[in-house]
């Protein structure tokens, strides 16, 4: 995120403090750090310090950072009681979706706590008894002394705990119906929207906003429209997250990505006067044009005064000469070739390409997912091999966990139908015939595959990759399945990046030798997969960096499938003819197991290639509208800096 000197209070638009760090493993550390902090100062205390604890991905780190600081530097729980904020209903404890489960593996299990001082919602009271149970929830956290440093996240809706939009701000623990974009949301962790249970019990707003202290954590992209609206907005009972304004000791610690909306980052001239620089002027031209929809030659200097950017003409003279500069910048990130150009092919006007003279270059694509390769680049992809480069895709995980059970069912027949219809015996292929069938026929909502399911998932996704990178023209000897440790598990939650993942990318790297490397930048992704793969690509290039070959190689980011890049930070902006957005669209298609419904279709319901087609577009339509030339599709790219990302 650019940086700027902003020379007016934008407190005054936000309704609550925010404190905004790089990474969130730098605010975890902040924050468990506040909450080590205070359970010493409550020590000598006569009764227990009481943490309220969330789930989900965001206070991983902070509990990571607890424990941690349990371990290694004495920080002791046995004074302290906690209280989980909400769990799903029905449901056992030790369920792999449990919030119970979920807090003992990553926090309860790890330090020194007396097991009668932790209390969890619980999931599997009668229906009946629900009512009186919670209100007992309620008199225990009163009898505690009320909670002293209460941990929440938010979802992209805004709920805080299980409170849904329309929850009151007087509530208190009850048991409530689940909003239907809150179950497509954690329809990742229960394999499938079906499985998600309809109900919670969770703390009321009131209960909430009684702590002492609330802190709410959001991490990540996907977050920042939530965050600009719960900080910004005013408090209305459609973003329970507003409430929080309510609060006296309440703020809001999120990343660089999560407070990319904030005004102050997103458009920090409308608050004042500002430092100008090249990127800040860049971003400010786009915006005026895109919001004008005029193309960015025809702004004039009323169209400046209009849009509060008088500051922009005064430090750098007329809109003319200001638009020319901003629009021959965006003409410059427009290329028909990705790998660049040979002499023999240039035309007058070629602009200069990365390393021109390298030609055919060998191109390293990293896809976190067997089908991130076509979804999110495809028609860049699809130009790479045609203009004769040597390409090789490097598919970090199966993607086995998204394939339908009915599609594992069907594959393991067919593979006992084949063998029988062509008399070839196979050791073993009835009892495992026999063991899917079984398996998957009596398969509980949640479960984890068996080893052998997983392997025919991950088979059918290999597959598919196959036949997709073959639509594109890459030989099956350039493609390679890493099947990185970290994803092996069977579940959504994953293991830790390790060395075992970084040495399998390194190895695959000094192998290929790529000038070009491409890699996901898409961290919007819910499952946190290509936030983790991009780090070990990253990763990767730091150890590869001394070698010879990296002296040559650049690193470039795609985005598409779950968001696209902003046209004010695209830097390679590769156009697609009708032909290759058709091209393209095959190639998505051969993902069968993912077409018409995925199993994790996250918070955008429409098939993959639609996504596609459409970001792709609405990226030339932008463009167009901004007086460049007028695309069908373009697919855009940002250049790795060489340090940010690492620690995503």
């Amino acid at each position: 995120m650019e940086t700027c000197i902003v020379k007016t209070d934008f407190t005054r638009i936000e309704r609550l403090p925010i404190r905004v760090f790089p990474q969130p493993t730098d605010a975890a550390k902040v924050v468990a750090g506040e909450i080590a902090q205070a359970i010493r100062e409550a020590d000598s205390g006569e009764r227990n310090f009481v943490l309220g604890l969330a789930t989900g991905s965001s206070p991983v780190d902070t509990y990571d950072e607890l424990v941690r600081l349990h371990r290694d530097e004495g920080l002791s729980f046995a004074k302290v009681t906690v209280f989980s904020l909400d769990e799903f209903y029905p449901i056992s404890p030790d369920q792999l979706q449990s919030h119970a489960r979920f807090l003992h593996e990553h926090l309860i299990d790890h330090i020194d706590i007396h097991p009668d001082n932790v209390h969890f919602p619980d999931g599997t009271i009668d229906r009946e008894n629900a009512a009186a149970y919670c209100n007992d929830f309620e008199a225990k956290i009163t009898s505690a002394g009320g909670i002293d440093f209460q941990l929440l996240g938010v979802s992209r809706i805004g709920h805080i705990g299980c409170n849904e939009p329309g929850s009151d701000p007087g509530s208190r623990t009850r048991l409530i119906t689940l909003d239907q974009v809150t179950r497509t949301d954690a329809a990742s962790n229960f394999f499938g929207a079906d499985n998600v249970p309809r109900h919670a019990i969770t703390m009321g707003v009131a209960t909430i906003l009684e702590a002492k202290r609330i802190v709410l954590l959001a991490f990540g992209e996907g977050k920042s429209q939530i965050i600009r609206r719960t900080v910004q907005d005013d408090d209305h009972w459609s973003i329970p997250s507003t409430f929080l304004q309510r609060h006296a000791s309440a703020d809001v610690v999120v990343d660089q990505s999560a407070a990319a909306a904030l005004t102050r980052f997103a458009r920090p001239w409308s608050l004042g006067p500002i430092a100008w620089d090249e990127s800040i002027t860049h971003r400010a031209v786009i915006d005026m044009a895109l919001r004008s929809e005029k193309a960015i030659l025809k702004l004039t200097e009323a169209d400046y005064n209009e849009h509060g950017l008088q500051d922009l003409l005064a430090d750098h003279g007329s809109a003319y000469d200001i638009n020319l500069r901003v629009f021959r910048r965006l003409h410059a990130t427009i290329t028909g070739w990705p790998g660049g150009k040979p002499d023999s092919r240039k035309e007058a006007g070629d602009r200069p390409g990365h390393r021109d003279d390298l030609f055919p270059k060998r191109i390293l694509l990293f896809s976190p997912h067997p089908d991130d390769d076509v979804i999110s680049m495809g028609g860049t992809l699809i130009r790479l091999v045609d203009q004769g480069h040597e390409v090789h895709i490097a598919y970090q995980t199966s993607g086995n966990i998204a394939v339908f059970d009915d599609d594992a069912l069907r594959f393991a027949e067919f593979a006992g139908d084949f063998c029988r219809e062509f008399e070839i015996r196979a050791e073993g292929l009835d009892e495992l015939e026999s063991h899917v069938d079984e398996f998957l026929r009596n398969k509980n909502p949640g479960q984890v595959d068996s080893e052998p399911v997983q392997r025919i998932k991950a088979l059918i996704r290999r597959g598919e990759a196959r036949e997709g990178a073959r639509c594109c023209g890459v030989p099956d000897e350039q493609l390679h399945f890493l099947n990185l440790p970290f994803y092996q598990t069977g579940r959504v939650r994953k293991k830790p990046l390790s060395q075992d993942d970084i040495r399998l990318t390194v190895d695959l790297m000094r192998r290929v030798r790529p000038h070009l490397i491409y890699t996901a930048g898409d961290l919007s992704d819910p499952h946190g997969t290509h936030r983790t793969c991009l780090r070990a690509v990253l990763q990767s290039c730091l150890q590869c960096q001394h070698d010879e070959w990296y002296s040559d190689s650049q690193v470039w980011l795609y985005r598409g499938a779950w968001q696209e890049w902003p046209v004010e930070r695209i830097e390679m902006a590769v156009p697609l003819s009708p032909a290759e957005v058709k091209r393209k669209r095959n190639a998505i298609f051969k993902h069968e197991s993912q077409k018409d419904r995925a199993l994790f279709p996250g918070s955008d319901m429409r098939e993959f290639w639609e996504r596609a087609e459409s970001r792709n577009a609405d990226t030339a339509a932008k463009y167009d509208t901004l007086g460049l030339a007028e695309y069908a599709a373009i697919e855009g790219f940002v250049r790795w800096d060489g340090q940010s990302g690492l620690t995503v």
